[in-house]
């Protein structure tokens, strides 16, 4: 049986939509920049959020992509331009007027902007206060460095499952777990698309990369086990042991000898990839 697939032709996105992608890319990664000076204890998700859209749409004349999107089938529409995703929450975490930062908190602002039709997609982790607890910290830390060990397997001629491969086993070996349920994606003019990026699985199986992919890496990382919970509101995703989670996320291109990270961070050390 053969475990590995070629990418279809309009995954490959030309030097023009690259350079589009690369506009969108940095200005999700100037939101998450931005708003570091205001996550501090005592201010609420939903007013973190509102500084996020206001910026978006008055600073960068872009577009929340998150606002509007994902309903049907019983779920509502996402209404808000971000998703903050604080301590035991992993993902798409509703911005919330009651939700009030303390200090130790650890939360994951996930922004995805859309610029000339193409989107910009990033998440990056905030420690409220500066400082939190031993293990929040490691998992905080572990969750990084599994995205930059994900990212360090992409090149032309690799494979999905390069990728998901090595951020198990270096997850594992930390004595944490990876989501199985969520995951990465393609990206461009569509928000989700081809190829999924799962962050755990088997080397050499799945899509085959190509030089003008586009998609994220985003790998959540659980202190307890892997499985998690979908909350009643058909979004909130938390562990399900209620244990703490963290996550980074990057959007990439690949290229003939590595990558190109198109929503690096001003500061952010990128000296180890080939760019």
């Amino acid at each position: 049986m053969n475990f590995t697939q070629t990418a279809p032709r309009h995954l490959i996105k030309t030097p023009d939509e690259i350079t589009k992608m690369r506009v969108a890319g940095r200005m999700a990664a100037e939101i998450l920049d931005m708003i570091e000076p205001y996550v501090q204890a005592g201010v609420s998700t939903l007013e973190l959020d509102r500084i996020c859209h206001e910026h978006i749409v008055n600073v960068q004349g872009a577009i929340p992509a998150c606002i509007g999107y994902g309903g049907g089938g019983g779920r509502p529409a996402y209404m808000h331009a971000t998703c903050i995703s604080v301590n035991h929450v992993v993902c798409h975490g509703i911005p919330s007027e009651s939700k009030i930062l303390k200090k130790g908190d650890i939360l994951n602002i996930d922004v995805t902007v859309i610029k000339d039709g193409y989107h910009g997609d990033s998440s990056k982790m905030y420690i409220v206060g500066g400082e939190t607890s031993v293990l929040a910290q490691r998992l905080c830390d572990v969750a990084q460095e599994a995205l930059y060990i994900g990212m360090s397997m992409v090149r032309e001629g690799a494979f999905v499952g390069d990728i998901g491969h090595a951020i198990q086993k270096y997850v594992e070996a930390e004595r944490f777990s990876v989501v199985r349920e969520y995951c990465g994606h393609g990206i461009g003019q569509k928000f989700h698309d081809e190829p999924q990026i799962v962050h755990y699985g088997i080397a050499g199986t799945g899509m085959q990369l190509e030089a003008g992919m586009t998609f994220t890496i985003e790998p959540m990382v659980n202190a307890g086990v892997w499985q998690t919970k979908l909350l009643g509101d058909k979004w909130t995703v938390v562990t399900k042991d209620h244990k703490l989670s963290a996550q980074y996320e990057h959007m990439i291109a690949v290229t003939k000898d590595g990558l190109e990270v198109l929503t690096a961070r001003p500061g952010e050390d990128l000296s180890r990839f080939k760019q």
